[in-house]
Parts: structure tokens; C-alpha cells; sequence
């Protein structure tokens, strides 16, 4: 019996030796002393082409590798434009129809067109891309494959040799050239027609072309003046064209990226643009496996850029400016996991296996608990963990839309405003946020978000069409009252006069799936309130897009995230010339008001004074009275980090943020083995007892035999 004096000795020692094991750790153990942060994502991005992305899940990726001339500053508020490969921001020149410099203080009638002169930082490098890939001749090794020689490449990788070279100023002029080319249907092409002189030209010029093509054509309203300098000449006046030039859609592309993705056979292996992105940015994409994981890893290019020293009052308090002058990025390798549940999703960042998180329904009781004064705080469990909460309004709408031009709820008669304000009473959004969004979210006033010029707060600031201000607050007005409105449209009770039943209204959404149920029954609720029937019309989104630019919607559901921080990027969706059914453009609503039209064009190009503050307050009023949006609710973002993830600061307009923060990967491992070591002990005191009964059973056996 010796051998059970010497088992369990052995097993302590196994077990100590599996003390740190972490059995659940999701990662291949690879790190080693990089740098390593870990996100999710859920869905597939689209499009990494910036001339085409243009949806929160493809900047998530595009803005960490593209690079725009300007950029937000990281810390400041209000928000601010910075140079980010420009070496300073543009020099802006006024000019009238005969070409002539204007001054400063030219009147906006007088301008008839604007340059900006930008200038590059020299010195940039791409990052390293087989398209920029160079023979000891200097000649494109990839640029002239055969079909024999495309067949043997299955991804970006297959290709061996990888170039760079400098940035310059023909490959911002080169993108802007793209934007106008038809085949690539860039979403802001419509805008910029309006405004880049010879643009509209340009595109039907090169309708028919290949986008190789377009490199030694010319667009008059472009000038590159030398290798670090061009010139851009927009129609009129337009202060808020500078916000579009730190946008993806205005980052630099290299000539030889179009040459090289569109050889024949390359795109059926999805090696294209759209996969496979080309930049100066912080991180370059290193694996795009959009079924498991997409990897950004730092670029070993680029340029010098350092963390802000300069902030806003609480920042240095805050520990916002201890890498004040340090060179960027500081995280090595960003992993992003496809998750598309969320519970194991908010397992693994309790387990800290991601650096940071939101909070879904089914999690938010777990995280966040309401304070006695109706804010917000973690609860013990995140605290014990040291968990970060962070939360900001953004600056997005959601509302409910009539369509303008129906014959019930559009219209601008009197009968058709107060069924819409009915309405606007009747769909109680406080519910809606208490309910579906646990209390994330603030009931809209107006067209304009907090954090936006032109926001006004308090009772100054509120629909009064739908709220009273009462005890300091808004206060929604009482049922009876949209009952009121009700009859005097000719609905008396809800009921329509020619029918003598319910009125009847349509809601169109794309929401068709199970768990949207809920919704829609919430928004019947609503309508019943006042008597009124709806009906909800669920389609497929590409149907529901059609009824949308076809104007055969009635009611719908839509929302907005803003481009940049400028009341005009609002106030545009409701301008009449921006009509989806007549002009294609963001007015769903298909709103046609000359006195919005009128003060509008009066605010938008106007600098942020006390007069356009005034001027913005008498919009606000104009599309409160009209009604021809329910104002929803502006989202408020909860957002958690883990403490080993600093530099954090919420920020609505930069993209491109993760070159600022900071991982403390020691602090990581040692709360990975806290919370995940492996508990080994059941299993080991199990084994012993096996063992122990196989040998007691070998021992009996061996001692019939000695008896027999």
C-alpha cells in the first residue's frame, strides 16, 4: 500500500502547479508583453473604403486607420478642429464672381466662391500595403498579375512583399476625385455637388470610366500647388465644409490602391478596398476574419504625433493629462471578438477578458442602480471590481415622423397640425425610455441635442405644444388636452367623420422581428390613448427604404447621429430643399416651411453669436408649431471600463480615439487570475477516491488469489 503514502503528495503538487491556470481565457496566451486590448463587435462592417463607410460599426475601424487633414481635439470642450496631418488649419479665402479676393468681413452675398488653401505634414508614410510594394527598378510588383498568378492568392497576407511611401497632397486631391465617381456611390456625392465647384461636372465626366482612370483628370475646383499644398474652391460660403474635411470621406487614397484592387478576380476573394484598407493612421488592419475576429495592429509608420498637453479645468485632476507629450498610440494591438449574444458577451468583461463594455437590458440591473435623487451609480459588485461608469448624452436624435406629404397627417391646415400635436402629447417617451431603454435616454424639446449651439435648457428650452413647465421641470400636458386638439382637427374622440369608426393611421418600420413585438404594441398603446387605430406595416429594410424615397409612408420611426457639432447638421434634415421624395435628401419628413427655409439659410452660415443663438431658438418654435416630428428622445450612453483602462474621456465627434488610452496589462493579469483561477481542488479529491477504490479493489483481488 505504498503507492496511496505517495499519491497524494503528488497531486498537492499538481495542484499547485495549476494554482494560475485559467481555463475559461478565451485568447490564445500570445501576448506577451504587447500591449493587447480586447472589444467585441456584432455585426460584419460593410464598408472600410472611406469613401463609402459611413456607419458607426465601419469608423469603429476606418477612423483608427484613415486619417482626415484635422481631427477633435481629444480633451477640449466645446468641441474643437486641431491639424492632424495638416501642419496648420486652412487659410480661407473669400473670392467674388470675377474671381477677386474679398475681405474678411465680406458679406455672404458677395461671396460667390471660397478657397481653402491646406497643407500636409511631409513626411508621412503609408502603412506598409502590398499595393505600394516596389522591384529593385522601382517598378509595382503587384500592379500587372496574370489570372494564373491571382489564382494562387486566397487573402491580403498571400502577398509577400509590402511598400510605402510619403504622403502628399495628390492623394487627398485623388480621393475627392473618388467621392464624385459614380460606381462608388458615395453617400455625401448629392452634398457635394452643391458645394465643390466642377464636382457635378466631374462626376457625369466619369460615369463611364474606370476608377484608374480618374488620376489624370481634372477637377476645376481642385489645384494641387505642390507636393504639400492644394487648394479646394467651393461654391458660396460654407463655414461648416471644414467639419467634412476631418471626416473619413476626405482622408487620403493612394493612386496605386485602386490600380491594384480592381485587377480582375481579386474582388471575388473579397481582396478589395472594402476589406482591406490602406492609411496613415495610428493601427492598420492585420487580420479581417469578420466570422471570429478583426485585428488592428500599430503602424509601424507612423508619423509623430503626441498626447494632448492641454485639456479642459478637471482634467488634470482627473489623471486625463499624465502622458501629456508622449508619443501615440500607447496599445499595441486592438483584438475585436465577433459576439453575437450578449450574456456571453458581458460574462467575459466580468471575467476581464474585455477591456470594456456597454450595459444591455438583461445586464442592467447587475451594473447600475438609481440613486435617491433620480442619478445614476454602480452598483457594490462593479465597485468591488473597480469597475468605470461613464454616461453622456449624445448628441443624436430619435423621433417619430409625419410624412408631410399624405393626405391625413401631412399638410400644413390647421386640422392636420393639431392631429399631429395630439399626437405629440399622446406618445408618452418618458414611458418609452423607463421601459425599452432602462431609463437611457432624454425626452427631446426640439430639433437640437445638448451639446450642440443653440440648445437651450430649462423652460426656455421646451416644446410647449406638448409640456407645461411645472415645479422647475417639463411636464407633459395632461391626455384631455390632446383629446381637445383631437376634436377641434375633426376627430372628435378619435373618431374619423367619414368612416364614423376609429381613425386610422399607418406605421411604417422595418422592425419585423419577435423581439420588436413589444415595441410595436407599446406604440398602439399610445395612439389608443386618443382613440385612434394603428396599424403597423413591417417590411424588409429595402422596402421600407423604397416607401421611404417613394413619399408611401405615413408614420415612421427614424433617427440621426450628428456629423459634427453644428446646429445646421440638425436643422438641415427638415430644409425643404433637402426633400427625399423631390430632391433625394435627409428631409423624410418632406417638410416645406419658407419661414424655416428662410431662417435657416439666414443661421446656418452664420459664426456661434448671440444672434444665431436667437435666430436658432425662433426655428426651434417654427417646427414645434408645425409638428412634423414627434421629438423623441436624445440616447444617453452607459459605458463601463475595467481600471486598468485610463485615458478615457467621452467624446461625441472623435473616431478615432483608441491612439489615446492606456491599458495597464499588469494590473489586467493579476484581476484575470483573481477572478478567474481555476478551482481544480473537487476534481483532484475525486481522483484520489477513484484511485482509492481501484486499489482496494486490485488489493482484494490480489488477496483471493493469495488465499486461493
Amino acid at each position: 500500500m505504498k503507492m496511496r503514502n505517495h499519491l497524494i503528495p503528488i497531486l498537492f503538487i499538481l495542484l499547485s502547479g495549476c494554482e494560475d491556470l485559467q481555463l475559461n481565457n478565451p485568447y490564445a496566451d500570445d501576448e506577451g508583453k504587447q500591449s493587447v486590448l480586447y472589444q467585441s463587435f456584432s455585426e460584419r462592417p460593410k464598408h472600410l473604403d472611406p469613401a463609402i463607410a459611413y456607419s458607426e460599426n465601419e469608423y469603429a475601424f476606418i477612423a483608427q486607420i484613415y486619417e482626415p487633414l484635422f481631427q477633435y481635439h481629444y480633451l477640449k470642450r466645446p468641441y474643437q478642429l486641431t491639424p492632424l496631418t495638416a501642419t496648420k488649419m486652412p487659410d480661407i479665402i473669400y473670392l467674388n464672381k470675377e474671381g477677386k479676393v474679398l475681405g474678411e468681413n465680406a458679406s455672404e452675398q458677395e461671396i460667390v466662391y471660397t478657397d481653402y488653401v491646406l497643407n500636409i505634414q511631409s513626411n508621412i508614410q503609408f502603412q506598409p500595403h502590398p499595393a505600394l510594394a516596389k522591384n529593385e527598378l522601382g517598378e509595382y510588383i503587384y500592379h500587372k498579375l496574370s489570372v494564373e498568378q491571382i489564382q494562387a492568392y486566397k487573402t491580403l497576407s498571400d502577398f509577400k512583399e509590402v511598400g510605402t511611401r510619403e504622403l502628399t497632397a495628390e492623394d487627398y486631391v485623388q480621393q475627392i476625385k473618388r467621392l464624385a465617381h459614380p460606381k462608388l456611390q458615395s453617400p455625401i456625392a448629392e452634398i457635394m455637388k452643391n458645394y465643390i465647384v466642377g464636382f457635378d461636372d466631374f462626376s457625369k465626366q466619369v460615369a463611364s470610366k474606370k476608377k484608374t482612370d480618374i488620376k489624370n483628370l481634372s477637377l476645376s475646383g481642385l489645384e494641387i500647388i505642390n507636393p504639400y499644398q492644394y487648394r479646394i474652391r467651393i461654391k458660396g460660403k460654407y463655414p461648416q465644409f471644414l467639419f467634412w474635411l476631418s471626416m473619413p470621406f476626405f482622408a487620403p487614397m493612394p493612386w496605386e490602391a485602386d490600380v491594384f484592387y480592381d485587377q480582375p478576380g481579386l474582388a471575388d476573394k473579397n481582396i478589395t478596398l472594402d476589406w482591406y484598407p490602406i492609411g496613415t493612421g495610428a493601427y492598420f488592419l492585420a487580420e479581417n476574419n469578420p466570422n471570429r475576429r478583426m485585428i488592428l495592429e500599430k503602424n509601424p509608420n507612423f508619423h509623430l504625433e503626441t498626447y494632448p498637453s492641454q485639456g479642459e479645468r478637471d482634467d488634470q485632476q482627473l489623471g486625463l493629462l499624465k502622458d501629456a507629450g508622449k508619443k501615440l498610440p500607447f496599445i499595441d494591438k486592438v483584438v475585436f471578438m465577433l459576439e453575437k449574444e450578449t450574456i456571453p458577451y458581458w460574462n467575459k468583461f466580468l471575467q476581464g477578458y474585455y477591456d470594456a463594455s456597454g450595459i444591455a437590458s438583461d445586464s442592467f440591473d447587475q451594473a447600475i442602480q438609481f440613486t435617491g435623487s433620480g442619478g445614476v451609480a454602480l452598483t457594490e459588485s462593479m465597485k468591488h471590481k473597480g469597475i468605470q461608469l461613464q454616461t453622456l448624452v449624445e448628441t443624436s436624435d430619435f423621433y417619430m415622423g409625419f410624412n408631410m406629404l399624405d393626405a391625413t397627417v401631412g399638410g400644413y391646415a390647421e386640422r392636420a397640425r393639431k392631429l399631429r400635436q395630439a399626437i405629440s402629447i399622446a406618445v408618452d417617451y418618458d414611458e418609452f425610455i423607463s421601459i425599452f431603454r432602462n431609463g437611457r435616454g432624454v425626452v427631446a424639446q426640439g430639433v437640437i441635442p445638448p451639446g450642440i449651439f443653440g440648445f437651450a435648457e430649462g423652460r426656455e428650452g421646451i416644446n410647449s405644444y406638448a409640456f407645461n413647465w411645472k415645479d422647475n421641470k417639463a411636464q407633459r400636458k395632461r391626455i384631455t388636452e390632446a383629446q381637445q386638439l383631437l376634436a377641434e382637427a375633426g376627430y372628435p374622440n378619435g373618431i374619423d367623420p367619414k368612416t364614423k369608426e376609429a381613425l386610422i393611421l399607418n406605421f411604417d418600420t422595418a422592425s419585423v422581428s419577435a423581439d420588436d413585438r413589444p415595441m410595436m404594441n407599446w406604440y398602439r398603446k399610445q395612439f389608443e390613448k386618443i382613440g385612434i387605430k394603428l396599424v403597423i406595416r413591417a417590411t424588409d429594410y429595402n422596402r421600407f427604404q423604397e416607401k421611404m424615397r417613394s413619399g408611401n409612408e405615413q408614420i415612421f420611426v427614424w433617427g440621426w447621429n450628428a456629423d459634427y457639432p453644428d446646429p445646421e447638421n440638425f436643422f438641415f434634415l427638415l430644409y425643404g430643399p433637402n426633400s427625399k421624395v423631390k430632391f433625394g435628401g435627409e428631409n423624410a419628413v418632406n417638410y416645406q416651411s419658407s419661414e424655416f427655409d428662410r431662417l435657416f439659410e439666414k443661421m446656418r452660415n452664420m459664426d456661434n453669436t448671440p444672434e444665431r443663438y436667437q435666430i436658432i431658438q425662433q426655428i426651434q418654435e417654427v417646427v414645434r408649431h408645425d409638428s412634423p416630428w414627434i421629438f423623441g428622445f436624445h440616447p444617453k450612453s452607459f459605458s463601463l471600463y475595467h481600471s486598468w483602462y485610463s485615458n478615457l474621456k467621452p467624446n461625441l465627434m472623435a473616431n478615432n480615439r483608441l491612439k489615446y488610452t492606456r491599458l495597464d496589462i499588469e494590473s489586467r493579469a493579476e484581476k484575470r487570475k483573481l477572478w478567474n483561477h481555476a478551482v481544480l481542488w473537487p476534481i483532484f479529491i475525486g481522483v484520489i477516491i477513484l484511485l482509492s477504490a481501484m486499489i482496494k479493489l486490485i488489493f482484494s483481488c490480489y488477496r483471493k488469489r493469495e488465499i486461493r
